[in-house]
């Protein structure tokens, strides 16, 4: 495929915010392709790749680039590497008996990184089925120093059942959940359950989407640690921080 043999996606970070104090957490990496006539949009082109049979072989190369390039921006501006880098990955690709663990776990070694300065954030909206093999595919790459985040949790697709089996160290509240929390008893309802469930297994919680102070104030006064979203910094092709608003 002409796009892996030139690396033409460009990639970029969005902050992940500790809304209790302001810090910078992380960074999400985000692979998008340069905008075509045949691809308006970054999810038709995923809808589209998502049809071939080069998904796995797309999945590794966007996930050795997200690392590649999340490294070069740290030397190159200076910063230390100390942030936890958030990187989306097929669920079912960490299942697939031609995908060897080691690849990345070598890889990362290679670029300078920790493992447990990486999250695999699951990101496929289709129920997990074989959670007990889940389990055991997870532990390993747990004892190798990764961590594990779900997304899309209260989008609908997610069932409680997922985050029982898997035990994720962090849950990723889906936007659609997010906006207008401040005025969506029902979701502040589920918000307050998810979170209750978090704190007794020791689970952290990133609130996602976040574009109006109203909905980061509700989320600081509910107690919710970790946000992003385009009101505390947008995705950017360099390292940037996030910031809380002042207003």
């Amino acid at each position: 495929m002409k796009i892996i043999k030139e690396e033409s996606l460009e990639t970029y970070f969005q902050p992940i915010v500790n809304i209790k104090n302001g810090e910078t957490f992380g960074f999400e990496a985000l692979n998008r392709p340069i905008r075509t006539q045949l691809f308006s949009n970054t999810d038709l082109f995923y809808e589209f790749v998502g049809q071939t049979n080069i998904v796995f072989p797309f999945e590794r190369f966007c996930r050795n680039l997200s690392i590649k390039r999340y490294t070069e921006r740290l030397k190159k501006q200076n910063f230390q590497d100390d942030f936890v880098l958030f990187i989306n990955i097929h669920p079912y690709v960490l299942l697939d008996k031609n995908y060897h663990a080691g690849e990345t776990f070598k890889f990362i070694k290679e670029m300078g990184i920790q493992p447990e300065h990486v999250v695999f954030e699951l990101t496929e909206r289709s129920a997990v089925t074989d959670f007990k093999e889940f389990e055991r595919v997870l532990s390993n790459y747990r004892e190798q120093g990764y961590r594990i985040a779900i997304d899309d949790v209260g989008s609908g697709y997610n069932s409680l059942k997922t985050l029982i089996y898997l035990k994720p160290e962090f849950i990723k509240l889906d936007r659609s959940l997010i906006q207008n929390i401040d005025q969506n008893v029902a979701g502040q309802q589920l918000v307050s359950l998810i979170n209750n469930f978090a704190e007794q297994s020791k689970t952290k919680i990133i609130a996602e989407g976040i574009e109006r102070v109203e909905e980061l104030h509700y989320l600081q006064s509910v107690g919710i640690q970790y946000a992003q979203g385009y009101a505390l910094g947008k995705p950017q092709q360099e390292i940037s921080f996030g910031k809380i608003p002042n207003f």
